[in-house]
């Protein structure tokens, strides 16, 4: 009878261990239209469990070795992200784990380019849930981008 016991309990275990991980690491990112496919969005994304990270905004003015990236979108983008992932790593985690993001650039004209880079970010096409925002001008000159957004470290 003992043995039937810790049988049941090794089984319990191992199926609660199984749950508990299962809800420690459920993201779904909702199926994606052709347009939001195509513009690198999700139109929500839903977790469960993780330790959630609310990121600043991020710029990118200068690189990682200081230099001034001023007027550079395409550098500040890169810069930028790159700075949100060295965030998210010292949070234990990645770019891997950002679940939504708003984004403000200076110049409508910049929205094609900026979705065209973000999807080189998430290459496995789990986009984070986005928004994409014209503004007039930022805190500091020279500035084209800012990313701000919130990730889920352990939700995956």
């Amino acid at each position: 009878m003992k043995s039937r016991s810790a049988s049941c309990l090794v089984t319990a275990i191992f199926a609660f261990s199984v749950l508990l991980a299962a809800a420690a690491h459920a993201v779904q990112y909702l199926e994606l239209t052709a347009r939001q496919k195509e513009r690198a969005f999700s139109p929500a994304v839903i977790t469960e469990g993780g330790k959630t990270v609310w990121l600043a905004g991020h710029a990118g003015l200068e690189d990682a070795s200081g230099k001034s990236l001023a007027g550079d979108f395409d550098a500040q983008v890169r810069a930028a992200f790159a700075a949100i992932n060295r965030t998210l790593q010292r949070a234990g985690g990645s770019l891997d784990n950002m679940v939504t993001m708003t984004v403000f650039i200076a110049d409508v004209r910049y929205g094609d380019r900026f979705v065209q880079i973000r999807r080189e970010m998430f290459p496995q096409d789990n986009f984070p849930a986005s928004a994409l925002i014209t503004v007039s001008g930022f805190a500091r000159p020279g500035m084209l981008i800012e990313i701000q957004g919130v990730a889920v470290i352990g939700g995956k």
